[in-house]
């Protein structure tokens, strides 16, 4: 098989396969091992504060020697009213106290306590360390930004979840558009919090295929050779891959977490505003089952305030009280290192597209 393309060319790499930025799971040891098997890693940075991007890039850049792409957080941020306020209040009393009812002793921060940054301080940060790749999540960049980054050589990566968010991010320059399906785990990447498209990766990506004039690279529910070969006979030139690395060795999961993984089936598996006020797809727990729509803030205060929450749960090794995302494609979820299970899908697609080209 050819693997050479319109991505491959962009983005300098022997394979168009895209290691996702999974916030809280990829980790530079996950991003270096994609990008020295002549992948695409990708370093989440999420809503960092700037300094703490800068430590995250150069500890990567200590790793490999390869460009990385980054992904950072582009939503807006809701405005601090005095309704906000007391919401804020309620749910944080309702969630400490639901904590403690399951034997997990959790002081939540007030709203004075916790930082709400914006992609804005991120940018500069991004440039002077000459991040060649910027892939970005929950919206567009606004107009000064892109200008900013495409000034100084950057190639953008923008996420939709319909057509019409492709046309926009096409319209506005940026240059591979990365389509994801509703099957894909982790959180939603809508331009809205609230009205996300309901539609499925293997509806929309041809759909997006003949409405925009960019690569394309699909995210969402690939995890063999037989599902990145179908995405793309309906378009896709570069292939994402993250439910499929969440169990290796460089995944920032506890290994309880991984287990859970492992045990679970595709009946546990839901989308859920409980945690981070954004949709997510991830598995069902007694968290998610007791958060109700009058107990979730609009992200990221609820992303904010449940951080604490996650953090205790996992130092004591509480699966019930954690945000484990993942896809509807259970895979398995493979021990191995992130590099070795790219390379085995790489061999599955050479030889099952061998066998294709055999039998004409």
């Amino acid at each position: 098989m050819n693997w050479k393309n319109n991505i491959t060319k962009l983005l300098d790499v022997e394979y168009p396969i895209i290691q996702a930025p999974m916030f809280g799971v990829t980790t530079p040891a996950m991003v270096a091992a994609a990008t020295n098997a002549d992948c695409l890693g990708t370093l989440a940075l999420g809503d960092l504060p700037a300094e703490k991007c800068i430590e995250h890039i150069r500890a990567t850049k200590q790793l490999t020697k390869n460009n990385f792409a980054v992904n950072i957080f582009v939503n807006d941020i809701p405005e601090l009213t005095d309704a906000l306020r007391e919401k804020y209040t309620e749910t944080k009393d309702f969630i400490e106290n639901i904590a403690r009812e399951h034997h997990l002793d959790v002081h939540l921060p007030s709203i004075e306590e916790i930082q709400i940054n914006s992609y804005h301080d991120q940018i500069d940060a991004l440039i002077a360390e000459k991040c060649r790749f910027v892939s970005f999540t929950f919206g567009n960049l606004d107009e000064p930004s892109i200008y900013k980054l495409k000034n100084n050589g950057t190639l953008l990566l923008g996420t939709c979840t319909s057509v019409t968010e492709a046309v926009i991010l096409e319209k506005s320059g940026v240059d591979i558009v990365c389509v994801q399906g509703l099957e894909a785990g982790g959180h939603r990447g809508s331009f809205s919090s609230d009205d996300i498209p309901a539609i499925g990766g293997l509806s929309l990506l041809p759909q997006v295929y003949d409405s925009v004039n960019i690569p394309i690279i699909y995210v969402g529910g690939i995890y063999n050779a037989k599902t990145l070969l179908a995405t793309q006979l309906l378009g896709a030139q570069g292939f994402q891959l993250g439910s499929l690395l969440l169990g290796s060795s460089e995944s920032a999961l506890e290994q309880f977490e991984k287990q859970r993984l492992r045990d679970v089936d595709e009946t546990a598996i839901a989308l859920t505003k409980s945690f981070s006020g954004r949709y997510a797809r991830g598995i069902k727990n007694v968290f998610t089952n007791l958060v109700d729509e009058g107990h979730i803030l609009p992200y990221p205060y609820q992303n904010k305030l449940t951080g604490e929450l996650r953090r205790v749960a996992k130092a004591n090794n509480n699966s019930q009280f954690v945000s484990i995302w993942t896809g509807q494609s259970n895979n398995g979820y493979s021990g191995k290192s992130t590099a070795e299970i790219i390379k085995k899908l790489i061999t599955e697609v050479e030889n099952l597209y061998s066998i294709k080209e055999d039998r004409k």
